[in-house]
């Protein structure tokens, strides 16, 4: 992403964190089909709503483009579970990548940089697929050796998809 289109994408980003929405009970169910365990469902629902609604639109960006991956979608639904574990909300989301940007930290700075790490953790632990668990880790990294290059094309664009992603998804139920 450009040196422009990084900062812009950024306030974007958390404009749609500010005004954020929980999920309907028809994209809950969209959303549960794809929750495999106890555990999953527990990771999943622990999420602030704001990433909730960002993996929803990343898996369904997923889905139309191949849906018979079930691993793909599912690992655009669990990529940013990992965020949680530094408390932040959007403002301190944003102090956090500038924090990175500047070479600066805090504990809960370096959590929300980690979040790839804590989440794969996280999500090897509940049994999740590998690819699931690779995309976690490595989603903001180079590909890993598990995730085909064409695979990891469609999550990236997937991830990538800019915002008004929450209200356009939220109207194609």
């Amino acid at each position: 992403m450009g040196s422009v289109a990084r900062p812009l994408h950024l306030a974007a980003r958390l404009l749609d964190v500010v005004s954020s929405r929980r999920l309907s009970p028809t994209e809950q169910a969209e959303v549960a089909k794809y929750l495999l365990s106890p555990e999953e469902r527990t990771l999943f629902w622990a999420q602030p709503r704001a990433d909730q609604r960002h993996a929803l639109a990343s898996a369904r960006c997923v889905l139309a483009a191949r849906p018979d991956r079930r691993d793909m979608i599912r690992a655009a639904l669990f990529h940013d579970i990992g965020k949680r574990h530094s408390g932040l909300g959007a403002i301190g989301r944003s102090w956090a990548v500038l924090c990175g940007a500047l070479n600066r930290s805090s504990r809960r700075a370096t959590a929300y940089g980690d979040h790839g790490r804590l989440g794969a953790a996280e999500l090897a632990r509940a049994g999740a697929e590998p690819m699931v668990v690779a995309y976690a880790r490595h989603h903001h990294g180079s590909r890993p050796g598990e995730i085909t290059p064409e695979d990891w094309a469609v999550l990236q664009a997937a991830d990538r998809a800019e915002p008004p992603w929450p209200r356009r998804a939220a109207a194609h139920p």
